[in-house]
Parts: structure tokens; C-alpha cells; sequence
């Protein structure tokens, strides 16, 4: 799915950031593209505002208290599991430390 031109980033990869964007731990440059695709995008804009929603959730039923181990896991685990089903992700291990890319995977047609 991609809603803009060439140039453009693809509704995945908006998607894919939405909690880095959230979190305001994206820099500048690709906030502004994250904030320019919402802009346009009627599909993504409304997923942004399910993720918006969630984090207020977890924000109002955790403030001020730490939230469970357990609730840490489970959140860990889901994110995880739904981020690997959505990208390939490439580890590799040299002598200046450890490198790790995520990219999303495209969806054929034939899928």
C-alpha cells in the first residue's frame, strides 16, 4: 500500500515508526515525513490515532506507577512477534560492535 508518489515513504514504513513517532524518538527530518504522510493519509492517520489511543491508555493506567513485569513481557513479546511478522530483520556482529537493520517486508500480489 502507498498512497503518494515514487518519492514518497509507503503506508508500511509510516506504520512501522508510528511508536517512534509517538515517543518523539525519530530525529527531525523523518518526523516531518512521518507528520507530512499523516497529513495525507486518511488510512494511516486513522491507525496513528488507534496507536495515539493506546499510548494515553497505558499512559493513564500505569502513571505513576511502573507497570507489571509480566505486563512488560507480554507487551515486549507482542511487539516483537508483530514487528518480525512485518519486517526482515539482519544482525550482524563485527569488531565496532553489533549492527541490526529492520526492513519491512513487501507483500506480492501471489500472497
Amino acid at each position: 500500500m502507498n498512497c503518494g508518489g515514487s518519492d514518497e515513504a509507503s503506508c508500511e514504513d509510516i506504520l512501522a515508526e508510528v511508536w517512534l513517532f509517538l515517543d518523539n524518538e525519530c530525529d527531525q527530518q523523518r518526523r516531518a515525513a512521518v507528520q507530512e504522510h499523516l497529513d495525507g493519509c486518511g488510512s494511516c492517520l486513522e491507525h496513528f490515532g488507534i496507536e495515539e489511543h493506546i499510548k494515553a491508555l497505558l499512559h493513564r493506567k500505569c502513571s505513576g506507577e511502573h507497570a507489571p513485569t509480566e505486563l512488560k513481557e507480554r507487551l515486549r513479546s507482542s511487539i516483537r512477534e508483530a514487528v518480525l511478522s512485518k519486517a526482515e530483520v539482519t544482525v550482524e556482529r563485527g569488531p565496532d560492535g553489533t549492527s541490526v537493520e529492520v526492513r519491512t517486508k513487501r507483500i506480492s500480489s501471489a500472497e
